[in-house]
């Protein structure tokens, strides 16, 4: 009776092991492996210039074929010309390279290729009838390995020129630097940044101070064989969007110049900019009536023509002012842009600015004080001879 009892519980004990014995074994499931994707990263310069994207109001632009334009690019003959290399130096096979001639028409910058098949850049300078040797630019190949489409400010001193290399984002991009006339160099050149640049080619920044317009050109979202040519208004100090104003999206716009009506704000500004790309080439200094003047004698007389002048030395000493008056206008925009400059140059730059600045407001100084000299000659000589006269 115990051994059968004994067998009841040892067939009762085994009998959960043989049911689950019978159950068909889960499949193991292997997990797959994570793969981490890892999204590419910015090029942190990229980033830093986006947050320092300046506010330029874009007036214009144009899509052209890349062979032509310079077609877009007008100017006034004070802020000189452009040219390709093949048309004024009138040769062949040089499709790639483009020359700036100054107003007076006596000194020219222009790329080509080096020894390396490089596109640098040179300066000739025309002595009588006979330009002279081609010199290469010093001072602007750090970090630089080719260099292209040149232009002098009318101060001749501040130069802007596209380039590749290290310090460019993308293919060309858009630099400023200033020549040292000290020993013939230029300063190290500075990327000028957002909106200007991008990860495409970015070059040929013009202005034309007469109009106060500015171009430049972009192959940035064209097709091939087409590049854009925008007109702005240059500003006179540097302003960048404040990032709190904006969100990430619209900043992001504004460096890409995604939608120019996005830079007009209420409109003024551009209204006025386009009346006056409009007339560039006809109000130019050299087709205006070289007698038309506008000159205070006293309270009750003002000159509007150089005729009206009575003294024999007022039409001389009024030619004078006017040269001084240049001058002075053009040593005031050295200064503010040498200031600008010298804010963000190096050590090593600093001091030749500082050299330049103090040299600037002194000049500064006494052109102001010989424009209150020549106008009080001119108003004693022709009032004397106006009371005389009654």
């Amino acid at each position: 009776m115990k051994i059968r009892n004994i067998a009841v519980v040892a067939l009762a004990l085994l009998a959960p092991l043989s049911m689950q014995a019978q159950k068909k074994k889960k499949p193991v499931v292997k997990k797959a492996p994570v793969v981490v994707v890892e999204e590419p990263q910015e090029d942190p310069r990229i980033t830093e210039m986006r947050e320092a994207t300046q506010q330029i109001v874009f007036i214009d632009s144009v899509v052209v074929a890349k062979n032509d334009f310079l077609s877009a690019i007008r100017l006034n003959a004070e802020s000189g010309r452009l040219d390709s290399y093949d048309q004024f130096f009138r040769s062949e096979g040089h499709e790639e390279s483009y020359v700036y001639i100054n107003e007076m028409g006596n000194k020219c910058y222009f790329s080509d290729e080096n020894a390396n098949s490089r596109m640098q850049l040179y300066t000739l300078d025309k002595l009588g009838d006979d330009w002279s040797e081609p010199l290469a630019l010093k001072g602007i190949s750090d970090g630089i390995s080719e260099a292209n489409y040149p232009f002098m400010m009318t101060d001749g001193t501040t130069f802007y020129f596209a380039a590749k290399g290290e310090e460019s984002i993308g293919g060309y991009d858009i630099f400023v630097t200033r020549a040292d006339t000290e020993n013939g160099q230029f300063l190290k050149p500075e990327n000028i940044g957002m909106p200007f640049n991008s990860e495409a080619n970015d070059y040929m920044y013009v202005v034309d101070e007469l109009s106060n317009i500015g171009y430049f050109v972009t192959d940035r979202r064209q097709p091939a064989g087409k590049v854009c040519v925008y007109m702005f208004i240059p500003p006179t100090s540097r302003h960048i969007y404040n990032s709190d104003a904006y969100t990430d999206e619209q900043l992001r716009g504004f460096a890409d110049i995604s939608r120019i009506a996005n830079t007009w704000g209420k409109g003024t500004e551009r209204k006025l900019a386009l009346e006056r790309l409009k007339t560039i080439g006809k109000t130019s200094a050299a087709k205006q009536s070289k007698s038309a003047i506008h000159f205070i004698i006293n309270d009750r007389v003002t000159y509007t023509d150089i005729s009206q002048f009575q003294a024999p030395e007022s039409a001389d000493l009024y030619r004078e002012l006017q040269s001084t008056k240049k001058q002075l206008k053009d040593t005031e925009q050295l200064l503010e842009k040498s200031r600008n400059f010298y804010a963000k140059a190096k050590s090593e730059d600093k001091r030749v600015l500082r050299t330049e600045i103090l040299d600037a407001e002194k000049q500064f100084v006494r052109l102001t004080a010989d424009v209150k000299t020549l106008e009080k000659r001119i108003r004693q000589a022709e009032n004397n001879i106006i009371n005389n006269s009654k």
